[in-house]
């Protein structure tokens, strides 16, 4: 069977995080189906052990633990490993997906969920911690960024920015398939405590969509999250 592009052909090493054993013996074997090596945990205190001693690729985290929440075991994570983090939970409150991203997770997926999407969430979180090119070139349809030459062009056509939309846009690129709330984004263009600047960021996220996409009123680059932030959408 053919992998999927980007998929490691080894597989990689996936810590599953749940308290719910039939939704660790589904994962098991579905992840283990794709060549993964799995490792378990059943509580945040053993999660945290877990990335010690099995030094995973990746984390598949439960938000509800017996002992403490998935955002403070994430928040705890991030102290000092940056393993991508997939939040995967029954709760689909805005909040608490906001909660989750903020505190470092990667990603959201609600329960119940397709195995499909949930690979595919992986492979782009994964390609996120892989070694890239000194001078990465992001594409996706007809867009492409140059990080390296600060160069933007929609069809081969040079596009110019302001400086707070090129390094608006500079932020999704880098986080490019994930969600990115927006209080992560006003913090990186604007420092801490710059949370009320969320009129400013629909400013500049409207003034990038009239410039990159072929209809700004139903973008497909720049996807809008409800209530969370923005995500920059890949070929994937």
């Amino acid at each position: 069977m053919s992998k999927p592009p980007d998929e490691p052909s080894g597989g990689v090493r996936v810590l599953v995080v749940d308290d719910e054993r039939a939704i660790r013996r589904f994962l098991q074997a579905s992840l283990t189906t794709h060549s993964h090596t799995v490792f378990e945990a059943t509580t945040g205190r053993e999660a945290l052990e877990a990335v010690v001693t099995h030094r995973p690729d990746i984390i598949i985290l439960d938000l509800g633990l017996p002992d403490m929440e998935g955002v403070e075991v994430t928040r705890r994570l991030r102290e000092w490993t940056q393993t991508p983090v997939i939040i995967l939970s029954v709760r689909d409150h805005e909040t608490d997906k906001i909660a989750a991203l903020d505190a470092g997770a990667d990603d959201y997926l609600t329960k119940p969920f397709s195995m499909g999407e949930l690979l595919a969430r992986l492979r782009v979180a994964l390609r996120h911690v892989r070694p890239k090119e000194d001078a990465p070139v992001f594409t996706s349809g007809k867009l492409t960024v140059d990080l390296a030459r600060r160069l933007v062009a929609v069809d081969k056509r040079e596009i110019q920015l302001t400086p707070t939309e090129y390094d608006l846009l500079k932020v999704l690129v880098i986080h490019a398939g994930k969600v990115v709330t927006h209080t992560q984004i006003t913090r990186q263009l604007w420092g801490p405590g710059s949370e009320d600047q969320s009129h400013l960021l629909r400013v500049n996220i409207s003034n990038l969509r009239r410039k990159l996409e072929a209809d700004p009123t139903r973008p497909t680059h720049i996807i809008t999250e409800p209530g969370v932030g923005y995500r920059l959408r890949t070929d994937d």
